[in-house]
Formats: structure tokens, sequence, C-alpha cells
């Protein structure tokens, strides 16, 4: 395989810039090491940036449907840190959210849905194949962070995508996002120090040209020089968006759009629908299928 370098490519932005929720930043920090930081808790803090999702999803449905999303159904949730900030919009906001780990939901429970008190009774988890049939029509069906590359062949994701589609309200939206790039297929690793004194790790260990089989991992570095490694492992097909939106068309969508990031710099992300667009070493889209 060929040697690993370290780049900071243009690359996805999405990344939580805020403090951490925990209290872990500022003199702390420094306390943080392997031995005693919690691994979800970190991943939340360098990967997941649900305010931004949700401003990106929100935009994009008033812009299509003429009015604002209530229900909302993340399909593999993790810790369901998305649901739970999804409701804190209002009273009126509902989410599900389904994912197969039952200990990383029941962390989500804990962390993320308790300190909501009353408003976590609009939240539901179920532990399931995001396959299955599940209750409630919504005007919102996410999978964000490329999980759904967990379906390595043509049918299982285009079983999936038909599956969503049923649990779709009348006007309702798939939103999916999916990255590239020249430099996605090759060995990488890429350090991104992240607020609240500890570094993320992206590590793009092996790629198939052939099958398109990725295995990624996140490790994790620390100010006492410890190192949490393959906090989580990823074994996934790499799938492009030319067969991300054959697929969706064949599940029944009339529409795939394509929301590509326009802005300037590295500190904001402004996606709008594109046709064309010039590639780049790094890239995050989002995909928009229309029922």
């Amino acid at each position: 395989m060929p040697e690993k370098k370290t780049s900071t490519p243009a690359r996805p932005k999405r990344a939580n810039r805020t403090p951490s929720k925990n209290g872990k930043n500022g003199k702390h920090a420094q306390k943080l090491s392997a031995r005693s930081a919690d691994r979800h808790d970190l991943y939340q803090r360098s990967v997941q940036d649900p305010v931004a999702e949700i401003y990106f999803m929100q935009r994009v449905f008033k812009a299509l449907r003429k009015r604002a999303p209530l229900t909302l159904r993340e399909d593999f949730c993790g810790t369901a840190l998305l649901c739970a900030t999804w409701v804190k919009r209002s009273r009126e906001h509902h989410a599900t959210g389904i994912d197969l780990e039952p200990s990383v939901l029941s962390w989500g429970t804990d962390h993320n849905l308790l300190p909501l008190g009353q408003d976590a009774a609009r939240v539901k988890l179920l532990q399931q194949d995001v396959r299955a049939r599940s209750p409630g029509r919504f005007d919102i069906v996410c999978a964000f962070n490329f999980s759904y590359w967990v379906f390595k062949t043509r049918d299982e994701l285009r079983n999936y995508f038909a599956s969503v589609r049923r649990g779709l309200a009348k006007d309702g939206l798939f939103m999916l996002d999916a990255y590239g790039g020249w430099e996605s297929h090759e060995p990488m690793l890429e350090p991104r120090k992240i607020a609240g004194g500890f570094t993320y790790v992206w590590d793009q260990d092996t790629f198939d040209p052939i099958s398109h089989a990725v295995q990624n991992h996140i490790h994790f570095e620390f100010p006492d020089g410890t190192r949490l490694d393959k906090a989580f492992t990823y074994d996934w097909r790499f799938w492009t968006l030319p067969e991300l939106r054959e697929l969706l068309l064949e599940a029944g969508y009339s529409d795939v759009r394509i929301y590509w990031d326009k802005s300037e710099d590295d500190e904001t992300e402004d996606y709008r629908p594109l046709s064309r667009t010039e590639n780049q070493p790094g890239w995050l889209a989002y995909l928009v299928a229309i029922p």
C-alpha cells in the first residue's frame, strides 16, 4: 500500500467548532487523555454540527415546499444529537432516530435526551435496521456522515432508498451527504485540532479501485501524549454522485438535486444546487431526493 501522507486539503468543512458542552474546555482541556476520554463525546465535538445541518435542512425544505418542516427521521442516528437539537426548535418539532447499536442509543439517551427535560418526550429512538418499517411519515428523512455507505451493493442501497420513500410525508424530502475529490481515494492521515484540547485524526486507510471498498478510521490524540487508536472504524463502499442519483431515481424518486458548497473560505458553508462544477481535492455535497 502506498505510504500515507499527511495533508490538509479542501475537505468537508462540517465540524462542531463550538466549545464542548461537557465542561472539557479551557483549563480543564489538558486533563483529557486516552484513559479518561469518552469516544462518543469526542466524536460529537469533532465531527458533528447539528445546528448547521438543521439550518441547511430547514432552508432547503422551505424553499422547495413553501412551509417549515416539523418532523424528522434520522437514520443511523448514533447518539441522536441531531434529533435532540431538532426538538429544541419548538414544541411542534418531533424527531425519530434509528440505529442498530443499543449501547450508542443508551449513551445518547443519557447524554443528549435526558438533559432536554420534558422536550425529550418528542424524541423517539428505535433500535432496528433502517430498512425495517417504522411508524409515522416524516417531512424529512436524513442519513448523514456517509452512514448509508454500509450498503455495498446496488440492490441493498436501492432497497434502502425505496424504504425511505415509503416513510416520507406526501411532500417530504430525503437528504443525504457524500464526499469525494481526487484525494479521497488516497491513503492519508488528516489531523485537525479541536477546540477543547485534543486532535481528531481522519485516517483513509485503504481504497480498492476495483470494488470501491474503503476502510477508514478515526483516531484521537491528547495533550498528554496518549492516543485513542481506531476509536471508530468504517467499512464502506465508496459511492459516487452519479451512482447515487441513478439509484435514487430507480427507487422511485422523481428528482435528485446536488447541493455544493459555494463559500469562499474554510469557516463558512453555503450549499447551493448545481448541475455542473469543477472537481476539488476533497469535497462534501448534499443530495436532496424528491419523491
